[in-house]
């Protein structure tokens, strides 16, 4: 993460943002705070950047909206961040009801989303950058929250889950399924070419058993 901004996002009225990069280039970030000092809402707010969703199961989008927010005010979190060398930034609004600007009532917001590629390709609406940032990423919601950003308790459920989930996190983490899948060709070839022996020895068996000769 380079650089987060929140508006009208959670407890915060107006907008906050973090500069990652005062904080250095290794990535590794520990949020401490009291209870209550908004550790959580920054976990909220990378993760729905990203996926449209709290980084808990406890929170939906629509409770994002700020109540102590100004009616003009519009509720968005833009998050800037390098993968792999490149830099995405992506923007996200939840779907959130607020006072009319005009007038008594109120007023429904669409959740929206748009996300600028490095190549500077754009893609728009919430559901449509949501199913792309998985390409870059190569993890979905869930498996992002138990890696790159792991809240608190969160990391036992990562440690406790089934060897095969593990191994699945840790593949898509590492990239590592190239290896996996050379690894499964040589399994592949292994097989072939034992049935292939095992086929040569039989009939070798077979002819040898059919000979006969004298006893000199």
């Amino acid at each position: 993460p380079l650089n987060l901004k929140m508006t009208a996002f959670g407890p915060y009225a107006g907008t906050e943002e973090i500069d990652f990069t005062t904080l250095g280039d290794r990535g590794v970030y520990l949020i401490t705070g009291d209870t209550g000092a908004g550790k959580t809402t920054i976990f909220d707010a990378v993760t729905f950047a990203l996926y449209g969703r709290a980084s808990g199961n406890s929170r939906n989008s629509n409770m994002f909206r700020s109540k102590y927010a100004a009616p003009e005010a519009d509720t968005e979190v833009v998050l800037e961040f390098e993968y792999n060398g490149e830099i995405y930034k992506l923007s996200r609004k939840p779907n959130y009801e607020r006072k009319a600007r005009r007038g008594e009532g109120m007023v429904t917001v669409t959740a929206d989303a748009e996300l600028i590629c490095p190549n500077g390709y754009v893609v728009t609406k919430s559901m449509e950058v949501t199913n792309y940032i998985k390409k870059p990423l190569g993890l979905d919601r869930e498996q992002f929250t138990q890696i790159a950003m792991l809240a608190q308790g969160e990391l036992m459920k990562l440690l406790l889950s089934e060897a095969a989930e593990r191994q699945e996190i840790f593949r898509r983490l590492f990239k590592t399924e190239y290896f996996m899948r050379l690894q499964e060709k040589l399994k592949a070839e292994v097989r072939t070419t034992d049935g292939e022996y095992k086929n040569s020895a039989s009939r070798i068996s077979q002819f040898v058993s059919g000979v006969r000769c004298a006893e000199n």
